[in-house]
């Protein structure tokens, strides 16, 4: 649950009266990503407010008129799809400057150099992006805020979105420690295990993903594990 401090004010004005929640900065961004999430943890306070500085709170009778409803998860996802958020020009800022991160992350696991198949650093990609004027909004969809970025990166870096096709091949003892990763980097198409013990598998992985999984395997295996690329 988010500090008073640091939470902002979600407002809807409706049937002549103001209604307002306390709720963490990081909800906003999840349900403009249309995620599923659990209100009750983002909200500073369960409770709405008529005047959420003075504490004021209304009636009733107003809340179950314009909302059917007394649940404050029911309210607060009401005000947060209707209504309009306030916050400070600091809070503000570090939701942009997160906001930012967060697509250069995305480019730089998904995206690679097509002349030297390999990815782009996160840093390069900041410094073009910056090169090219471009901002991040808190209110634009994630995915459209990547297109424009990339839109942005095309005419100063060679760079497309890929996807790698690989095959790996594990030591049996080693599976259980690399499997967790095997997951989380891409989906495993087929699986089988070999006449020795091995575990092999195709993979579909981003392709600025590549040399990050390289490393954790190498890590987890001493050096064993196999990677081939098959296509990219």
């Amino acid at each position: 649950m988010v500090e008073l401090d640091d939470a902002i004010i979600a407002r809807l004005e409706s049937h002549g009266e103001r209604f307002e929640i306390l709720l963490d900065p990081v909800a906003m961004d999840e349900i403009k990503k249309g995620k599923e999430i659990d209100l009750s943890e983002y909200l500073a306070v369960e409770d709405v407010f008529k005047d959420a500085h003075k504490g004021t709170r209304p009636e009733k009778s107003k809340i179950n008129e314009v909302f059917g409803t007394e649940d404050i998860i029911a309210i607060a996802k009401h005000i947060i799809e209707k209504g309009e958020v306030q916050m400070t020009t600091e809070q503000r800022k570090e939701l942009v400057d997160a906001k930012k991160k967060q697509i250069i992350a995305y480019i730089a696991a998904n995206a690679i150099n097509p002349q030297t198949k390999l990815p782009h650093p996160p840093l390069r990609i900041e410094l073009a992006l910056e090169e090219g004027k471009f901002h991040a909004d808190i209110s634009r969809p994630f995915d459209k805020q990547v297109e424009d970025a990339m839109k942005v990166l095309r005419p100063l870096l060679p760079i497309r979105f890929e996807k790698s096709r690989i095959a790996i091949k594990i030591h049996g003892d080693d599976y259980g420690r690399c499997y967790d990763d095997l997951i989380k980097y891409g989906m495993v198409e087929r699986e089988e295990w070999a006449a020795d013990g091995s575990w092999i598998g195709l993979m579909e992985i981003p392709a600025g993903l590549l040399p990050e999984l390289q490393e954790k395997l190498r890590q987890k295996t001493k050096g064993t594990a196999s990677v081939k690329l098959l296509s990219a």
